[in-house]
């Protein structure tokens, strides 16, 4: 394997590579701006450069000092080299790149949203001058609403044109570009456009500096006082990766976690702004059940012993008497759940799937992400669990098919909802008629005051499980925040029906004690969530 020294470290790679990114491969810091591994090389920052040796086939492979400084985030890694960031001609550039940036930059740190996640602010306390020899006046830059989401401090920009390149190469939007010359150069949308595309949000991460700021997380908190839990996408098949930003049982933004398999860099818009339904003020946060036709408030006790009194009931007609309907954006832990308990009180109960939203087409854009017309985050991973049980798994339509039939014999449905908005399909409450129905559901919805007995679920922020994408990639998540108040994991509410109908003995949640009770179906496929160790640390930068 080819390797290479960095200030004496020893640093290998495969295949071919910049400098800069073995290093970053290599846990070796190389301050940069303008440089990501998702976009084209500029070499513009001129932050990175460093001297370099490199063996000369010519001297019998003596390792010869390239005569000037190079760019490390340009230059190839070749086997042998040797290369210096901490000589005294490399530090004297970092030193006069960071001078230059500063000559017009506002000193406004303290107001400033990118403040504690700044590299501007970073690399001047690490590779900077102590004081400015600036005296002149600072040019002032306007403040800009480019887009719906994202805000423009132009005064603040280093010009690294990461943001021009993402919409260049991977949005293929172009909204972005460079206008002026000098010192007056800056980003802009062009004239009549507006930075309105569905990956818009990700320039915000791009952005080193406060240049570009998410509207929608402005002067709202502080970065240091948020703690980020690694999570997958709820709302698409994508299972895109991303971090919960979250501090005292709030969440406050939602970013991209980098992953090569599944969406690199990058998250949708959707996924971004789509998690305010977790702090909803339509929260389901109390157990209730149907009383002279009227829905009244009850303890979890009560509320799962009128639950499996019900269940059982209907069991007690015959076989093929119990339904369970699996919604899609539930976990794979809890779908094996939802199938033991239906199938333990009734071998013949059916099993299906939930409505599947969609909206349009699978679109993919010129960077090579792809966005998944289908708006729910579990579909092939409740099927596949429910199949393990075996018998036919049905879709939501050909349930309501069954329901509408008056010789059915189905006399209670357990339902489960998790969606992030009203999901209930206008035929079903009509097609379920007067028989038992169990809610589990998370936001009131048109059956949540129908239902026989209602069970307030968590949303996928404040539980474990594992989803499965598109590509059939098995991703597991932990939770981020506290349960909302007065409910549950869909995963307890099912171990205490399960205890409470006498299938099992009570227990505490534990998902991956229930991924290995399932079995064949997930074991050694599942991807699972490290921590902040082993992947905090976003291959854009390398964190001081």
């Amino acid at each position: 394997m080819p390797t290479i020294t960095i200030d004496g470290k020893p640093c290998s790679y495969d295949g071919k590579k910049m400098i800069l990114q073995v290093a970053l491969d290599n846990g070796v810091e190389i301050p940069h701006y303008c440089y990501h591994p998702g976009l084209s090389i500029v070499a513009s920052c001129r932050i990175c450069l460093a001297e370099i040796e490199q063996p000369n086939p010519r001297n019998e492979g003596k390792l010869e000092l390239i005569p000037k400084l190079m760019p490390t985030c340009q230059t190839p890694a070749s086997d042998g080299m040797v290369i210096h960031t901490k000589s005294p001609k490399t530090i004297a550039n970092q030193k006069a790149v960071m001078e230059y940036l500063l000559i017009n930059h506002p000193l406004d740190c303290p107001v400033c949203d990118q403040a504690g996640e700044c590299h501007l602010q970073d690399y001047s306390y690490r590779y900077g001058r102590g004081e400015s020899r600036f005296q002149e006046a600072k040019i002032k830059q306007p403040v800009k609403d480019v887009g719906p989401y994202v805000k423009l401090y132009s005064d603040r920009c280093i010009m690294c044109t990461r943001c021009v390149r993402f919409t260049k190469e991977v949005s293929g939007t172009s909204e972005l570009g460079v206008f002026g010359r000098g010192s007056r150069e800056q980003i802009d949308v062009f004239p009549g456009q507006s930075l309105d595309n569905e990956l818009s949000g990700n320039v915000v991460d791009l952005c080193p500096v406060g240049a570009l700021l998410d509207k929608d997380f402005l002067f709202t908190q502080r970065v240091w006082f948020l703690s980020k839990t690694a999570s997958i996408d709820p709302l698409t098949a994508g299972g895109d990766n991303i971090w919960i930003e979250h501090n005292e049982g709030q969440i406050y933004r939602v970013k991209p976690r980098t992953c090569a398999e599944a969406n690199k860099w990058w998250i949708t818009d959707e996924t971004r702004y789509g998690w305010k339904f977790v702090h909803s003020e339509d929260r389901l946060a109390q157990p209730r059940r149907q009383q002279l036709s009227d829905m009244i408030d009850c303890d979890w006790k009560r509320a799962c012993a009128e639950a499996t009194r019900g269940l059982r009931d209907a069991a007690g007609k015959g076989a093929g008497t119990i339904a369970v309907m699996v919604s899609p954006m539930l976990t794979c832990e809890e779908a094996y759940l939802l199938g033991k308990l239906a199938r333990g009180l009734d071998s013949q109960a059916v099993l299906a799937v939930g409505p599947v939203p969609t909206r349009g087409e699978d679109k993919t854009f010129p960077g090579g992400y792809t966005i998944c017309a289908e708006k729910c985050p579990n579909r092939r991973g409740v099927t596949r669990v429910l199949q393990g049980f075996g018998g036919e798994v049905i879709d939501c339509d050909a349930l309501l098919a069954k329901l509408a039939d008056k010789a059915c014999p189905i006399a209670a449905v357990i339902v489960t909802g998790n969606y992030p908005a009203n999901w209930v399909p206008d035929a079903l409450p009509k097609a379920l008629g007067k028989r038992f129905v169990v809610l589990i559901d998370t936001l009131k919805t048109a059956l949540s005051d129908k239902a026989t007995v209602v069970l307030p679920g968590a949303t996928w922020a404040e539980k474990s499980g594992t989803f499965e994408n598109h590509k059939n990639r098995l991703q597991a998540f932990n939770a981020a925040i506290p349960v909302h108040e007065g409910a549950r994991p869909e995963g307890q509410i099912l171990l205490d029906l399960l205890a409470s109908a006498g299938l099992s003995s009570p227990a505490a949640f534990d998902a991956q004690a229930i991924r290995q009770q399932i079995g064949g179906a997930l074991a050694g496929e599942v991807q699972l969530p490290k921590d902040d160790a082993e992947m905090g640390l976003d291959m854009q930068y390398v964190e001081l």
